[in-house]
Order: C-alpha cells, then sequence, then structure tokens
C-alpha cells in the first residue's frame, strides 16, 4: 500500500485517509493518526498489530508440549544412566577444551543433556518446564528446539570464550537461552519484562550466576546470547513472511557459526 502525502507533505493515517499520521507502527511500520496509536513498550503499535498480537498470545489449552516433554526426559534419563554407569558418561560427555581440541566436538552439544547432581537437574528441568511450555507454542516444535540446541552451542562457546580449562556440565546454557528468547518475545509483543516478573526472574538468576563460584558464568552469559540472537532471528523471518524451514535454517546455521568458534576457541584460547 502506498502512502501518499497531503498539500502540506504531510502522511495520512491508512486506517483514516483523512487524518493526519503522527507516528509509525512499530511492528508494520505503517503510519497510524492519534485514534489508531497503542502505547507499547517501545513506541506505539497500530489496532491491526495489537489485535494479530492478541491473538497469537492465546493459546490452546489443548496444546501438548511435547518438545518439552521428551528434552525433560532425556535430561532425566540421561542423569540416571550416569549413576548406573558410575559417572562414565560424565567422563565421555562432559566439555573441555582439551577434549574439544582432540576432535571430540559433540561436547559442544553433550555437556548441555549431563547434570552433577540431582539438585543441579531438578533446577534446569523446573526452569525447561516453565520456560518450554510457553515458547514451544509460542514458536512452534521445530523453532524450539532448534532455540534450545543452539542456546546449549552458545553456552559452550561462552565457556571456551570466558573459561577455557574448566570442565562444565548442564543444561544451563539451553535454560538460559529460553530467558533470551523469552525477553525478545516479549519485547516483540509490547510487554514489559519488569512487570511480567521475567525481568526480576532473570537478574536474580543473573546475581546468582555471578555470586556462586561453581557456577559457569561463560555458560549463561552465552546461552542467553545465542537464545536472544535466535529469537531475533525468527522475528526477522516471521516479519519477512518467510518459511519455517527458512528461519530454522538461519537459527541453525548461526549455531554452526557458534560451534566453528568453540572449536576455533578451545586451540586459541583468550585467557
Amino acid at each position: 500500500m502506498n502512502y501518499h502525502p497531503d498539500s502540506a507533505g504531510s502522511v495520512s493515517c491508512y486506517r483514516h485517509v483523512d487524518r493526519r499520521a503522527g507516528v509509525i507502527c512499530q511492528r508494520c511500520d505503517r503510519p497510524i493518526c492519534a485514534d489508531c496509536m497503542h502505547a507499547a513498550s517501545v513506541g506505539f503499535h497500530c489496532p491491526h498489530c495489537v489485535a494479530n498480537t492478541r491473538q497469537r498470545v492465546v493459546f490452546s489449552l489443548g496444546f501438548s508440549p511435547n518438545v518439552t516433554f521428551a528434552l525433560l526426559g532425556l535430561n532425566v534419563l540421561i542423569f540416571f544412566l550416569s549413576i548406573v554407569t558410575g559417572q562414565r558418561l560424565q567422563a565421555d560427555y562432559l566439555l573441555w577444551d582439551g577434549y574439544v581440541v582432540n576432535g571430540e566436538w559433540y561436547r559442544l552439544l553433550t555437556a548441555g543433556f549431563l547434570h552433577s547432581d540431582i539438585l543441579h537437574l531438578a533446577f534446569n528441568c523446573f526452569a525447561l518446564w516453565i520456560l518450554g511450555r510457553s515458547l514451544e507454542q509460542f514458536l512452534g516444535r521445530a523453532r524450539f528446539i532448534t532455540l534450545y540446541l543452539v542456546s546449549i552451542l552458545g553456552g559452550s562457546f561462552g565457556v571456551l570464550l570466558l573459561e577455557p580449562n574448566v570442565a562444565v556440565v548442564g543444561a544451563s546454557g539451553g535454560i538460559f537461552g529460553l530467558f533470551g528468547a523469552m525477553v525478545v518475545a516479549q519485547r516483540s509483543l509490547g510487554v514489559n519484562i519488569w512487570s511480567s516478573g521475567l525481568g526480576p526472574v532473570l537478574a536474580i538468576n543473573l546475581f546468582i550466576t555471578f555470586s556462586v563460584p561453581t557456577i559457569s558464568v561463560g555458560g549463561h552469559l552465552g546461552g542467553l546470547f545465542a537464545g536472544g540472537v535466535v529469537a531475533f532471528i525468527f522475528l526477522a523471518a516471521t516479519k519477512a513472511r518467510l518459511s519455517d524451514w527458512l528461519a530454522v535454517g538461519s537459527a541453525s546455521f548461526f549455531g554452526f557459526c557458534l560451534a566453528l568458534m568453540s572449536i576455533f576457541l578451545a586451540s586459541n584460547p583468550l585467557f
């Protein structure tokens, strides 16, 4: 649709052609007048985008978060298998730069499914359950599993960037990736993360991350960064009306780049 300026050089509202547009909708970039302006966390949205947003966030009560269930089951299964095998799985699949240098690149991903103890497992599974159900339905199953796996790779990248020579296990990179994606998702919907409760929860988790010496700062920050980037990729793909497979492919390529940079850092640590 084209928007033509009037005699005074002003652009008219796309819904009311006889009224002067005051701002541009932050979601669809169309000019809107004062009556069509709906305040968002950043700028204003038009009535059409507000209606679509409300429709998207009304989730189906019958939706089953199968991917979240599968990830939870896999984490629990692997934890008990590691106990049965006398922690052999920990040694064979944890993340450590020395193993990555020797060609065991799979550890960049497998370490994200190992846990040091039952409390570590319980905390991560609880966070995965809370965040995963909403994001899986909001993003769709293919995008959600891509987000989670790329976030684990982001966590591994953060570890090798900030904490080389440290052996690491845990799904925290994936969990913090969900946090990052949730922040981006809520902001895109015009939701204030401090009012929704997400901001305080994330702030508390970051405080704990920097306060407890045994927690991997690199893993948490790397996952948070990766999850936010993947969410931006998905939102950009949606706005450009790209297919799910192009969106997933773009996010997967980003994950591949993270893996390549992690391998490089394993051989060439910065610290």
